[in-house]
């Protein structure tokens, strides 16, 4: 059975290196509960494949990883997203509302990100006072970004502790397993989904 190594943040803010076997099954912990006050820094939005956000380091040439206690958000009106930067978005919901996605491909060189980073998760415990507009502050979300693969996905759920639709313990899978979804756009000639 074949197996990766990835870095996790742990519950005290520091990283260390855990293992993943192909085939884990989920871990369906509860959710973490949010740190901080809720704030609009940190806050995303998903409306539709021109219009949301995403948290990302606030530094140029910061690792998603090292970023994520003190990301904030990019792609509003105060904070756009470098130009270029988003290649192509898919918007998909859920039949009943429970969740809310967005996912697509980066040129992480537009946002100042390294083509070597292979990335790394924001969710309702870091940064601090993170949440989704779609579910509020509580609700559990997840994005994650891999300039590696030049790759995000946000994933907004209604509810608290949502870990069927918002794994926040997916942080070692990348997008394609956490947020299944629209990488590959033909039309833009773009395609993430590898």
């Amino acid at each position: 059975m074949g197996y990766s190594y990835y870095l996790r943040r742990d519950e005290r803010g520091g990283q260390r290196r855990v293992r993943q076997d192909a085939g884990d099954p989920p871990d369906t912990r509860p959710t973490p509960a949010p740190t901080g006050d809720p704030s609009s820094d940190t806050t995303v939005h998903i409306n539709d494949e021109t219009d949301f956000s995403l948290i990302l380091p606030r530094t140029s040439g910061v690792l998603i990883s090292d970023s994520e206690n003190d990301g904030i958000a990019f792609g509003d009106s105060s904070n756009p997203f470098a130009q270029d930067f988003i290649l192509a978005a898919a918007i998909q919901k859920a039949d009943d509302d429970s969740w809310l996605q967005v996912t697509g491909c980066i040129d992480p060189s537009k946002a100042g990100l390294s083509s070597q980073d292979s990335g790394g998760q924001y969710d309702v415990r870091f940064p601090n006072g993170a949440q989704c507009t779609f579910g509020g502050y509580g609700a559990s979300f997840i994005q994650q970004v891999e300039p590696e693969a030049n790759r995000f996905c946000l994933r907004c759920c209604h509810s608290e502790n949502d870990q069927i639709n918002c794994n926040s313990h997916q942080d070692r899978a990348g997008c394609l397993v956490a947020v299944p979804g629209q990488y590959a756009f033909p039309d833009k000639n773009v395609d993430c989904s590898g």
